[in-house]
């Protein structure tokens, strides 16, 4: 009996991690659902008779997620400042961002499995692009400057989004080490 906790134990681990992994390219919290997902397998490893987790992997995986989360947010933020683009311009990236990110994951591209998760990450990069250019022309600013602000934002948020989807690859192989060790 002990042999079926621990696989299905596993198995719900790794759903946890492959699905936060995702999650994370959806502008979502996916790096914390694999931090919870740890935590409560090293909680309730021990208990079943699973293979267990050490509560420094959590701290770790934990410390990760707040890398990831810092990364993606300050790559757009100063993707937009570096531009000249103002603290409301950065504001309406994170906005624009989040809705594009929504918006091109339900509406995807046309690519069997990979396509909502394209989706959005171009949606998110256009929603920060149209948000940050939306900020900056509402402020007075010419189109022009408008236009390099939103594009400043668009590159820094395909930028941060790589990079924490980079930080929840790392997140992803070190829980499954952990839990093969």
């Amino acid at each position: 009996m002990d042999y079926v906790y621990q696989i299905t134990g596993i198995v719900l681990l790794l759903s946890a991690v492959g699905v936060g992994w995702l999650l994370t390219l959806l502008a979502m919290p996916g790096n914390w659902l694999m931090v919870g997902a740890a935590a409560l397998y090293a909680w309730l490893g021990p208990q079943l008779g699973v293979t267990q987790m050490s509560w420094k992997t959590v701290a770790a995986l934990t410390a990760l997620a707040f890398l990831g989360e810092i990364v993606e947010f300050l790559a757009g933020v100063v993707g937009a400042k570096r531009a000249g683009g103002s603290s409301r311009a950065a504001v309406y990236s994170l906005i624009g961002s989040l809705i594009g990110a929504i918006g091109g994951a339900t509406a995807g591209i046309p690519i069997p499995v990979l396509g909502s998760a394209i989706g959005a990450v171009v949606g998110g990069a256009l929603g920060a692009f149209g948000g940050a250019a939306l900020a900056e022309h509402t402020l007075g600013e010419q189109m022009q400057q408008s236009m390099k602000v939103g594009q400043a934002a668009f590159w820094g948020r395909l930028l941060g989004t790589g990079a924490k989807t980079v930080v929840a690859s790392i997140m992803a192989v070190t829980a499954i080490v952990a839990i093969c060790a």
